[in-house]
């Protein structure tokens, strides 16, 4: 009784979380009119938002703790952000550069879909009921080209001037990487002094479904946009 009393509370919370913001690519109204009015290299305000959206960015950061939950080696945690940093910020700097056009909607449903599958896959899911365990490693390198996708997409909307253009992106994407680490390091802390009690594993199970429960929320939120603004 008190085990689902506890599911429903930790997923009641994401998901008020999730409802104060419903598109996790969203951007405040003066770094709308910042991006809007960029005039040649702005190296340093980049870096700024794009640390910003990284940190502000509960997709990414869902995701990340979906990967680090399980990984107690600082070597596996590096080797799995390293494959997910390589994939968004490939496709974050050739979306840009060669104006791949996505629906931000779709893209943002993908990325929600990469929420529940590391909650899935954290849960044994795989193994339990496919009877096959995908290979993470490659997985989040995927996933991490869409999250660089969706990067792009939100950036694209703003026009960037061409002048100037791989530098300023140059500048958003190390921000990005600053925004991961500080968000990184945070939740790593924390994991690592919850892994000292018995609540971890007691509640572990609840936290990735209480993950899975909020990429579906996510996944629900960007198709019912995609479809009511198609």
């Amino acid at each position: 009784m008190k085990y689902n009393k506890t599911i429903r509370i930790s997923i009641g919370v994401i998901l008020l979380l999730l409802s104060t913001n419903i598109y996790a690519h969203g951007v405040d109204d003066s770094t709308k009119n910042f991006l809007s009015s960029i005039v040649g290299v702005e190296f340093f305000p980049l870096l700024y938002i794009g640390a910003k959206h990284m940190i502000t960015g509960y997709d990414h950061i869902l995701f990340l703790i979906g990967v680090v939950f399980f990984l107690y080696k600082v070597k596996d945690i590096v080797i799995y952000v390293s494959y997910f940093t390589i994939g968004h910020s490939v496709t974050l700097l050739l979306g840009v550069l060669f104006d791949v056009q996505m629906n931000a909607y779709i893209i943002d449903a993908i990325i929600a879909l990469s929420i529940v599958y590391k909650g899935f896959d954290n849960l044994g899911g795989f193994e339990k009921i496919f009877n096959y365990q995908p290979n993470t490693k490659k997985a989040v390198l995927i996933f991490g080209l869409f999250h660089g996708l969706g990067l792009a997409t939100k950036l694209q909307e703003f026009e960037i001037p061409q002048e100037g253009l791989l530098m300023n992106l140059i500048g958003f994407n190390i921000g990005v990487e600053v925004g991961q680490f500080l968000a990184l390091l945070f939740v790593v802390i924390v994991m690592g002094v919850w892994r000292k009690y018995s609540s971890f594993n007691k509640f572990a199970t609840i936290a990735n479904v209480a993950i899975m429960a909020a990429g579906f929320t996510l996944i629900g939120l960007q198709l019912g946009g995609y479809f009511v603004n198609k």
